[in-house]
């Protein structure tokens, strides 16, 4: 991308690294390796919604540096299928011996380049932190509060007290395709892990170690919207599950503020992997106009070829039961991770901090197409 101006403008950027050894998260003398890389500030246009799982419906830098984590999980995983590369993964057997969980000294870190949007953002960069319990103005009780984005647009607004599930035909009317913020996802991740549903039939829950910025970094705000206004009202999660409390900080060096409008393409990298993959943010696809690796479909395709492998599984998927036809169906199976899904949503109800909005039911109806990036 150095020599593509055009592809390498951007106002957001982020990444997943890990690191192997060490004293703990940061510790200076464990060397950190890059994953995966994701820029980009906007999220899909309503009539651009596929019913077959062929688009990235959020392009902010941070979900797509997730996703791209998620492809490299999935091959590592495919590692453990051969007696001779198996010790090579970064997984291992879980105690009870169905399905995998991280090895101890692997740990994965959030590096973005700026604050997430939503709740970690709202705040005067020049305010002094010691100075919030003596502001009495009213906007501070949005402090904390859920909030999406908005759909051909920049920044985010709280959610609606009558918002819950968006539909098909509604959007398609005109109603605003609305997207969790970047703050709410990030402490989504903070309670069900980074790996996603999918991953989460054959790996316990995967929790970010560290969240690092490069500006807009205010420890009282990011650790509110990562954990802390959620912290006395989760309860109930079923083990391994629970409130993550990663270690946060900023960049010794502060990158500063990119000004004018975002450019409408989204840029992802994952390590082993030949191209850097661009994506029409608006449209939710490649440039070229063929499906990304991390589409729903992408990922979908890389579950079964786990599948195909007869891989352990924590749920038993495949073995116990037979494979579900349907992605919602396959997400809907893993029973664990659906009640540590419900209970952030209820937490967040208890705090009086909103409706977690739910994007229309259609979107995860659809059934493997292998055919798909032909």
């Amino acid at each position: 991308m150095a020599n593509d101006a055009i592809h390498a403008r951007r106002k957001v950027l982020s990444a997943m690294i890990m690191t192997r050894g060490g004293a703990g998260a940061g510790a200076a003398d464990c060397a950190g390796t890059v994953i995966s890389l994701g820029t980009g500030t906007k999220c899909i246009s309503g009539e651009h919604m596929s019913v077959s799982g062929a688009v990235i419906n959020d392009s902010h830098a941070e979900i797509v540096a997730r996703r791209g984590l998620c492809v490299y999980l999935y091959k590592q995983l495919l590692l453990l299928t051969d007696p001779e590369l198996a010790p090579t993964s970064i997984f291992e057997p879980n105690a009870n011996r169905q399905g995998y969980k991280l090895k101890d000294d692997v740990k994965f870190h959030l590096y973005i380049n700026t604050s997430p949007c939503g709740d970690a953002r709202i705040f005067s960069p020049h305010e002094a932190i010691g100075d919030e319990a003596l502001d009495k103005h009213p906007n501070r009780n949005s402090r904390g509060q859920l909030r999406t984005k908005i759909e051909s647009g920049e920044g985010t607004i709280p959610v609606k007290s009558s918002a819950g599930i968006q539909t098909w035909d509604g959007v398609l009317q005109g109603q605003r395709l609305l997207t969790m913020s970047c703050s709410d996802k990030v402490a989504r991740w903070n309670i069900v892990g980074v790996q996603g549903a999918l991953l989460s039939h054959f790996v316990e829950p995967i929790y970010l170690a560290s969240i690092s910025l490069g500006s807009l970094f205010n420890v009282t705000h990011m650790y509110r919207a990562m954990a802390g206004r959620i912290e006395c009202t989760v309860h109930g999660l079923p083990p391994p599950y629970r409130l993550n409390k990663p270690s946060l900080g900023v960049t010794s060096s502060s990158e500063t503020r990119h000004t004018g409008r975002a450019p409408n393409h989204s840029v992802n990298w994952i390590i082993g992997e030949e191209q850097v993959e661009v994506v029409n943010s608006t449209t939710g696809k490649r440039e070229t106009g063929g499906v990304s690796r991390l589409s729903k479909q992408g990922l979908f395709g890389r579950f079964h070829q786990l599948l195909a492998q007869q891989l352990s599984s924590i749920t038993g998927i495949g073995a116990a039961y037979p494979c579900p036809l349907q992605y919602s169906d396959v997400k809907a199976a893993v029973h664990n991770y659906n009640i540590a899904k419900q209970q952030l949503v209820e937490s967040f109800a208890k705090a009086k901090l909103g409706q977690w909005l739910k994007k229309p039911m259609e979107q995860d109806q659809f059934l493997l197409d292998e055919g798909i990036f032909k």
